[in-house]
């Protein structure tokens, strides 16, 4: 049996890729601080650690295979505590390279699209750049087997409802159940690539099987793409909602797309537009 070590366990993505891996027999543990992630997303059969990824050799375990998704995320909440961003996204994957390279650890890096646009746009956009860069350090000069899997914006079960920490989506599902309108931000007009937590872990997973290499990164998108305001319109199909304009904010990019197709090419992954049907099946009770 396969031993795979998971960070960030009891995250949004964690916990779904967990369930899945579980599913096919695997030996898991699951290291995560708690911060951001959930108890209730522990998963039966699973050894939770609760741990700093900081203190990663502290750990007992032989590990095959490592899915390193443990990090702060969200931009926004990056700007009011960048050295905690720091010492998570940019120590904590170092810790996690050494590891990989001390015990020959396969990993699997969890990339950010925000690659594609000024790293300098926000603390979080850098040190997950500076995250992508580190993996790349360890590969080249180091040999750790390393590749990085590049998210785009995840929706799915198990999204963070939180107005802070949380994704749009995630956002919105707050602000109906406390029977508040939904703030667009800007004009709207941005656009994202939203993509299914499950075509993540299906990603995750192909990317964890072959032994293709690639030279900067795997993009996980659906490589199509929606504007708030047309988010916003599925929304108000489903829900009688309202919304309201607030300002723009700093490191809110116009525009998210995967980049290319190799992931689907060389992968055979395949991704589906996803997003009406998951917000159809929403059930919020306000």
């Amino acid at each position: 049996m396969k031993n795979i070590l998971v960070t960030g366990g009891v995250g949004f993505i964690g916990c779904n890729l967990i369930k899945k891996l579980r599913s096919k027999g695997f030996n898991i543990l699951s290291i995560d601080d708690y911060s951001s992630g959930f108890k209730e997303n522990e998963i039966e059969g699973v050894e939770y650690i609760n741990l700093d990824i900081e203190k990663i050799n502290q750990i007992d375990f032989k590990a095959d295979l490592c899915f390193h998704l443990a990090a702060k995320s969200r931009v926004q909440p990056s700007f009011s505590n960048p050295v905690k961003y720091f010492n998570s996204n940019v120590v904590g994957t170092m810790k996690i390279m050494e590891w990989a390279m001390n015990n020959d650890v396969k990993v699997v890096y969890a990339g950010s699209s925000s690659k594609h646009h000024s790293p300098s746009d926000s603390p979080y956009a850098m040190y997950k750049f500076l995250g992508e860069e580190i993996c790349k350090l360890y590969k080249n000069s180091f040999k750790v087997n390393v590749e990085i899997a590049r998210f785009y914006n995840v929706y799915g079960p198990n999204e963070v409802l939180d107005e802070i920490n949380g994704n749009v989506i995630g956002i919105w599902q707050t602000k109906i159940i406390k029977g508040e309108p939904l703030p667009i931000v800007g004009d709207g007009k941005q656009r994202r690539d939203f993509t299914h937590v499950m075509d993540i872990v299906d990603g995750l997973i192909k990317i964890a099987d072959s032994s293709k290499k690639h030279s900067d990164a795997w993009e996980l998108g659906t490589g199509l793409n929606y504007s708030v305001n047309e988010l916003f319109d599925l929304f108000a199909q489903k829900f009688n909602v309202k919304s309201i304009k607030i300002p723009d904010q700093k490191g809110n990019y116009k525009f998210t797309l995967r980049e290319n197709d190799d992931t689907l090419n060389e992968l055979n992954w395949e991704p589906k537009d996803r997003l009406k049907e998951h917000i159809n099946s929403l059930k919020i009770l306000s």
